[in-house]
Order: C-alpha cells, then structure tokens, then sequence
C-alpha cells in the first residue's frame, strides 16, 4: 500500500474521493500476492497494481462503482469466468480482490516504519469493518462484534509479528473453523535486515540486491579503511566495529525475517560473527567460503562451543549451485538461496528451474484458501 500513499495524497488534495482495491486472496497460480494494492481515483486515475496488468481495467470499474455507490465489495476473477479471460487473467488461478472506498485512517497509520496490522472484514455482516493493531496490544477500530474484536485482535498481532499477510474465516462472534466472516489481516512490517560482516567487493554487490528485495542493509567491518560510506552507499547503516561486538548490541531485534551473511575469510572475524549470529533468532545464516574453508571454520565452531544442531544453522558454502562467478552473480546466487530458504515447503531441497517441474508456480496453489491459515 506505501507505493500508491503520494498519488493518493495527490488526489485527495485536489478534492478528489479514492477507492482502494487489495488483493485479499489467491488461489492457484496468481500474478500478485495477498496485500498487493491498487488505488483508484472518481476521475479514473490509477496507481499501483492488482494483477500485474490482468484485471486492472475490470478492477478500475468496479472501483467506480463502489465510489458511486460508497458499498465496498469483493470481486473474484478466476481463469474459468468469462470476463475475467477476456481481460487477461490466464494465469491459471484465481484472485480475490477487495474494493472500498478508502478510509482516512487506513494511509496515516502505515505512512512510517512503525509495525502496525490491519483487520479488514470482507465477507460477513459488516463489508468494510477495520480494526488496527499494534505490538503492544492496542487496538482501535470494530468488526461489529466484540467477541469478533478480541480474536480478530489477538490474530493480527500474531500474523503481525511474524509480517504475514493472511485471511482468516470466523463465526459471527468469533468461532473458529467456521466461515460466516471472512477477514483480511495486512501486516505492515519494518523492512526486514540484513547484516552483512566483512568490507569485501561481494558485500557491495550483495548489498546492491538485497535492497532491490527491500532489505534494509547493515555491513559491518572492524577495519575503518574499508568500511566506509564512500565504498558501500547502498548500505543504509555502516558499522565499525568487531562482528560479535555488534551483533551483542543489534542481536535482540533479529527475527526469522531477517539474514546474516559472514563473507570474511578470517577466523578471528568469522567464528565470533558466525558465534554471535547464532545466539540470535534470525532466520538466515550464511558464510561464504571454499569447501575447504568451511571444512576448517566448522572444526574451529566446534572447537569454540558450537552444537552439531547449531552448526547444522549456518549455510555454507554460501548461496545456490548456479554457477555464480562475479561479486554480482554471488548476490543472486546468495538472494536466491535466502528467498527459497524461507519458503517453508522448500528448505532442504533443489531449486529446479520451472520448466523441469510439474504443478503450481507457486507454493500451496493446490488449497481451496491457499492464503487461510485458520
């Protein structure tokens, strides 16, 4: 939704009424992902994008109408229907998509870096209904019914904490594994981290993609020759300092989102930073190397107090067999090994390319609510 925020602001200040349409499910393969939003304005102007281009136009008039009606609605376009072939969506699968006219509330509570979930009841008694969380238990806003408020509440902070973006189905008042509401929980994150030790030219290259991916990108290096804004000004923090020495101050707000990439070659750097990398909780450890160097740096873990278990944790050799040579290849290699790590159903497998597999492109594609976690 942070994409579409200036040319809302835009409209709203020349006195123009906006709808917002969100993608709140998908089912088979779909061309965006659950949360993937396009505003509207009542002159037809449009930001963002609900499905890559598929539906847009068919999006774009039932945003119009819900501005001349003010009743909100949710819109499904399947391969088999009709209408939504003939205005592109052949992709196979099927999108669900929400379209209100936009509330006030919704673009000022997600305008900073501040955590924040919202629960957005489409199918039920009330179409529209938002409650808004927050870490700290607060939450604002009505489903319609308390019972309702005080479950959807405790789910959009667990969703929230871990940054998914899901729908839930209730019972009126709240019953789980029943289905009269249906309810689309946002979450609206920090960007997640990555902390990159060592001031090498792959930390540049690394850097450079995992900001294309949305990270927010740390390198840390205790030699304040190399580790300088000058040599890394993608990164949005510099450290000096020594790795484990860092991660003692940073290593309490890692997450399972969040990556650690130890691309030194030194073991007083790398066995601290790989040491200190695993007392935290974040999702992604990776240490680059040789198979002989990792042979090596994984007796000195050892030697230093680290568990089988815990050594089971660190990626090493890092990134995926893509046959990766530059400093920029090495980035995609290691990108893609984190974007297929945290893809729960692949951990631990090969990364085929698509056209040797069979099925859904995309994982769960196969479930009647292949975005419920009810």
């Amino acid at each position: 939704m942070k994409e579409v925020l200036k040319d809302i602001d835009r409209w709203q200040k020349a006195g123009k009424r906006v709808a917002l349409a969100r993608v709140v499910g998908v089912e088979g393969s779909g061309p965006r992902d659950p949360g993937a939003t396009m505003a509207v304005s009542e002159e037809s102007e449009v930001a963002g994008s609900v499905s890559g281009g598929c539906v847009e136009g068919a999006v774009v008039t039932e945003a119009l109408d819900v501005l001349a009606t003010g009743q909100p609605k949710l819109c499904t376009f399947g391969y088999s229907d009709d209408e939504a072939f003939a205005v592109g969506l052949t992709c196979g699968g099927t999108v669900h998509v929400f379209v209100e006219p936009l509330q006030p509330d919704l673009t000022e509570h997600v305008r900073g870096d501040d955590p924040v979930a919202f629960a957005t009841v489409v199918k039920g008694p009330n179409p529209g209904a938002t409650l808004v969380a927050w870490p700290d238990g607060r939450h604002t806003g009505t489903t319609g019914d308390p019972d309702l408020d005080r479950v959807v509440a405790r789910d959009a902070l667990a969703e929230l904490t871990s940054a998914f973006t899901v729908t839930r189905h209730y019972g009126l008042h709240g019953e789980a594994r029943e289905e009269d509401v249906t309810v689309f929980i946002e979450s609206f994150a920090p960007p997640p981290q990555m902390v990159i030790f060592g001031a090498v030219d792959f930390t540049a290259a690394l850097a450079r993609v995992a900001k294309v991916l949305g990270y927010r990108v740390t390198v840390c290096d205790a030699r304040p020759v190399f580790a300088t804004p000058a040599r890394f000004p993608m990164a949005d923090d510099i450290v000096v300092d020594w790795p484990d020495r860092h991660l003692a101050k940073v290593g309490s707000s890692l997450g399972p989102r969040d990556v650690v990439c130890v691309l030194t070659h030194d073991p007083k750097f790398d066995v601290p930073a790989i040491v200190a990398a695993l007392q935290t909780n974040a999702g992604y450890i990776g240490a680059m190397g040789s198979r002989r160097t990792t042979e090596e740096r994984n007796k000195r873990l050892l030697d230093a107090g680290v568990t089988e278990e815990e050594l089971a944790r660190v990626l090493a050799p890092i990134g995926l067999d893509i046959g990766a040579r530059t400093p920029e290849e090495t980035a995609v290699s290691i990108l893609a090994e984190i974007i297929r790590f945290r893809a729960d159903d692949t951990k631990g497998k090969r990364a085929p390319s698509l056209r040797d597999t069979e099925g859904p492109i995309h994982a769960g594609g196969d479930a009647p609510h292949a975005a419920d976690r009810a």
